[in-house]
């Protein structure tokens, strides 16, 4: 092994970001996206080409508080200082929250983890201007109640094939749902699901399940069926992505 080759380090990003002028994560052509910002603000910094691998491809319009990337390079900068030298090159929009080491075949998304998202909805007669990038509105009224007795029935490992949107290229549709909460905040409603992984637009599906149940239109000992039906028309709405946020990892 040369010496380059041995001087290669794999560093891990923390990543946060306002989604709302980004198309997702994944880079696109003629497009502008997480991914190909910080591809272009991390080769500037080591000066070279440099492309991230990330955990989570998010949507167009869904936002983070830690989705997490890896990238390889031999620059000497210490592990934990990159972060703010990375910053220093992204928009306001996109932050590295925490930067460190990990062993070079460390990859995002073949680790065992539990990975939390909230998705959030606005109640109220008008939609506030500051809540409108960041939560989903309804005038309607929304018994709460209900949405927190259906919560139950999605934990555990389930076929989730209900709450899998099409185009999803899943190998399986079997996950496991280790909580999954409805939180009440004044006008605004946080739910909250953890799990070992989620399918293409899982919990914005399950987010608009849990909002036809609370505005009437399911109950909750409906859940059950729907889930052991696998057929996503029985299931609530996928709701739009501005409502949901990848909060972060946690890595087993």
């Amino acid at each position: 092994m040369s010496e380059t080759e041995a001087s290669v380090k794999r560093i891990r990003l923390f990543v946060a970001y306002d989604g709302t002028a980004y198309h997702g994560w994944q880079i696109q052509k003629n497009a502008v996206t997480i991914e190909s910002e910080l591809n272009r603000a991390i080769s500037d910094l080591v000066g070279s080409d440099v492309m991230v691998i990330g955990a989570s491809r998010t949507d167009a319009g869904v936002h983070s508080m830690g989705n997490v990337a890896v990238f390889d390079s031999d620059t000497r900068i210490p592990a934990e200082k990159i972060a703010g030298a990375i910053n220093a090159r992204l928009p306001e929009d996109i932050r590295v929250v925490k930067s460190d080491e990990v062993p070079t075949d460390w990859h995002p998304r073949h680790q065992d983890c539990k990975k939390t998202y909230e998705y959030r909805i606005t109640r109220g007669r008008v939609q506030l201007p500051t809540k409108r990038l960041y939560s989903h509105f309804t005038y309607h009224y929304i018994d709460v109640d209900a949405m927190k007795a259906a919560c139950g029935a999605f934990l555990g490992e389930h076929d989730f094939a209900s709450l899998c949107a099409a185009g999803s290229q899943a190998e399986t549709t079997v996950r496991t749902i280790y909580a999954l909460e409805v939180e009440e905040n004044g006008d605004d409603l946080v739910i909250r699901v953890t799990g070992n992984g989620f399918l293409y637009n899982m919990v914005r599906i399950i987010a608009g399940t849990l909002l036809d149940v609370g505005m009437g239109r399911k109950k909750p000992e409906d859940i059950t069926g729907i889930l052991e039906s696998l057929d996503r028309k029985n299931a609530g709405p996928t709701l739009p992505a501005k409502g949901l946020t990848l909060v972060g990892y946690i890595y087993l």
